[in-house]
């Protein structure tokens, strides 16, 4: 058996994939001289580290639980005029989880609370940072269920230990107090240590009636608020956008009277 032979055998059982996809090119280079062999090695480790980050973060995503995958890139700012883009890519560098900053996107259902939510958690994901999302009513149901269990602890810590958490349309239904307090264990839990992210569509000041409480729901913003960012998000929503663009496209066709 040749040493190539050997070489790729190697190659091949430590999983080099790239550096075995690249070898023949890179060896070809090295006969004629035209790189070191510092410069190829370097250049093939290159390629397999570059390869290995990119399937990471195709499995962060796919484990990161998104509803879509939409980034920053395919919101369109124009049409929600409220939002400061400038300060949604900020968000995207992900300065805040350095701080263990949250984020609170509240506004009327449809303007693109979740969209942004989502593709800062995209960014979040990519660069290999445990994240992961889920709609507060699925949450509820969890902790439903394990506090019957009477395993609800479980519940808080494993949601406790994503360095992004990102909880999905707070507001739509009001839940039990019992199960509001094993929520408020999870936002305690990761207080001033790890990120979330809320969207909601109820302003903060009826949070009282969400959570069937008013000392939950104020010791529960206290610690969202703390260390945040609100954005506050009005405007016409997403869903009647095509609907309103196709109307007045088709009205200013129609011949004037």
């Amino acid at each position: 058996m040749s040493t190539y032979v050997q070489l790729v055998n190697n190659l091949e059982q430590l999983k080099l994939t790239k550096i075995r996809e690249y070898l023949p090119q890179y060896l070809d280079e090295a006969i004629h001289k035209t790189k070191s062999l510092t410069e190829t090695l370097k250049e093939l480790t290159d390629k397999e580290i570059e390869f290995r980050e990119d399937r990471a973060a195709v499995i962060n995503l796919k484990i990161s639980h998104f509803p879509y995958q939409k980034g920053v890139q395919d919101f369109d700012f124009s049409y929600q005029p409220s939002i400061n883009k400038a300060q949604i890519l900020d968000f995207c560098t992900l300065r805040f989880l350095e701080t263990s900053d949250n984020l609170l996107f509240i506004g009327s259902s449809g303007v693109g609370k979740t969209h942004l939510a989502t593709a800062i958690g995209i960014e979040a994901s990519k660069k290999r940072v445990s994240t992961y999302f889920i709609h507060f009513n699925d949450l509820i149901t969890k902790i439903k269920k394990a506090y019957a269990e009477n395993r609800h602890e479980q519940v808080v810590k494993h949601y406790s230990k994503y360095k992004l958490l990102i909880i999905d349309e707070i507001g739509y239904l009001p839940i039990e107090k019992e199960y509001s307090n094993v929520f408020f264990q999870l936002i305690a839990s990761r207080y001033e240590r790890r990120s979330v992210i809320i969207t909601t569509n109820q302003p903060l000041s009826k949070w009282g009636e969400v959570f069937n409480d008013n000392t939950i729901a104020s010791a529960i913003i206290d610690r969202l608020v703390h260390h945040s960012s609100i954005i506050k998000i009005t405007g016409r929503s997403y869903r009647i956008k095509d609907k309103i663009q196709f109307d007045e496209g088709d009205s200013s066709s129609r011949p004037t009277p």
